[in-house]
């Protein structure tokens, strides 16, 4: 079982933006409740940050019934000038590779 650190201020590695597009890569039906469970952040946060999305093109929601669906725009380049030239799908498709690796490594007490 890989070991979930404690919730700490300051500074990450990764966006939450990231973390919550990465959710959605892998199951385009999630809920904003697992989402929010599996990034450790609120509810509103994650609606926000699905908004934020959204609006900037990155992601597109279709809504049947009660349940949402998400799709990405993974030829959408990312939004820093040091990024410049890279898409969403190389940033998902390093984060992907980067969790299949994890997984099975043995976390250090």
């Amino acid at each position: 079982m890989v070991a979930v650190p404690e919730s700490h201020a300051g500074w990450t590695f990764i966006t939450n933006h990231a973390r919550v597009l990465a959710v959605i890569a892998d199951s385009p039906n999630v809920r904003i409740r697992e989402i929010a469970a599996r990034c450790r952040l609120t509810e509103r946060a994650v609606a926000r940050i699905i908004s934020d999305l959204e609006q900037g093109g990155y992601l597109f929601r279709t809504r049947d019934g009660r349940t949402n669906s998400y799709r990405i725009e993974p030829d959408k380049v990312l939004r820093h000038p040091a990024e410049a030239g890279l898409s969403v799908a190389s940033l998902l498709s390093v984060l992907a590779r980067a969790e299949t690796e994890h997984i099975g490594t043995p976390v250090a007490p």
